[in-house]
């Protein structure tokens, strides 16, 4: 199969009045993903909070994004369990509706040696009926190193690239110069947008973005004009999708800064499954007007509504 390349996007997870998982919204939040041209979904990601669903809500949701993909577009789905077995049954499940690979981090919650990690992605590696892509995200989770990705990387043909939460470039350029020299169709996504450009720059094959869920017009517009070498206007769009990324980060109770930009962009997500002080609702909604002003910018009409009424609403 060919390599991952391209802008997989970390879709958010929506809820209904209940709380429930909203299929339909989740249909609609993935077919228009793809018509603004995203390479990818990438369910079950931390911005779908998925230690939040259940493990029968995890399978539902990989179901529902495979299907509406129904492949016009690869899906990366996140695998990460609390065992091996589970871990192993949810890439069995990713197999059964066709998902193109798997994403899966370094163990969480426990602190483990490189030692005990790297043999729990052999035994992954060496079980998994489907590609696993290795998933770094030491805020989260146990950091992988870079000679034990190395290592799997050029052990194991079944682990077929990274996806790199660290926000550290410098670790980025040496998983590309120490396996892609080896092994050119391996592939290196970057996962901060801040660094999109420089990754593209220095080899990388794209990213699994978060932005991209909210921004799909820009990020994929970045995407192809770095490909195409216009390093110029990819530095220049770099920068201003960087306030935007800012504003939904920093927002309280991640990922409630990108659920707000999904509703600004018109999509009904519901609350995130975890309570928020009065304090923090009234700093979310400082946020949604920074937000939805910002993406006004870009010239989005939903987000330029969103602002107008803020601005109009808003005590003087």
């Amino acid at each position: 199969m060919n390599s991952l390349q391209g802008i997989f996007v970390p879709n958010i997870a929506p809820y209904d009045s209940s709380g429930k998982l909203n299929e339909s919204e989740l249909r609609r939040i993935i077919n228009w993903l793809i018509e603004n041209g995203v390479s990818g979904i990438y369910p079950n990601g931390s911005l779908g909070e998925f230690v939040r669903l259940s493990f029968e809500e995890r399978k539902r949701v990989t179901e529902i994004v495979s299907q509406t993909a129904n492949g016009r577009v690869p899906v990366l789905a996140g695998a990460a369990e609390a065992n091996l077995e589970l871990t192993l049954q949810m890439c069995q499940h990713c197999a059964d509706v066709g998902c193109r690979a798997v994403s899966i981090t370094g163990p969480y919650y426990y602190k483990l040696s490189q030692e005990a990690i790297e043999s729990y992605f052999r035994k992954l590696a060496e079980q998994s009926p489907i590609d696993i892509v290795v998933y770094n995200i030491p805020m989260f989770s146990n950091e992988i190193s870079v000679p034990v990705l190395q290592r799997l990387a050029l052990e194991y043909p079944r682990i077929i690239g990274t996806k790199d939460s660290s926000k550290d470039l410098s670790r980025f350029m040496h998983i590309i110069h120490g396996i892609k020299s080896q092994r050119p169709d391996f592939s290196c996504l970057i996962g901060w947008e801040e660094l999109l450009v420089p990754a593209l720059f220095m080899g990388g094959d794209g990213g699994t973005l978060s932005t991209a869920g909210v921004a799909p017009e820009v990020i994929m517009k970045i995407y192809e004009t770095a490909r195409a070498g216009q390093w110029e206007d990819a530095r220049k769009m770099q920068y201003r999708i960087l306030d935007v990324f800012q504003a939904m980060i920093t927002a309280p109770n991640f990922p409630e800064g990108f659920r707000i930009g999904y509703e600004i962009r018109g999509f009904r997500v519901g609350h995130a499954r975890f309570p928020t002080s009065l304090e923090e609702d009234v700093k979310i909604e400082e946020v949604q007007h920074r937000i939805s002003c910002l993406l006004a910018e870009f010239g989005f009409a939903d987000a330029a509504r969103v602002c107008a009424c803020l601005l109009y609403t808003s005590p003087s």
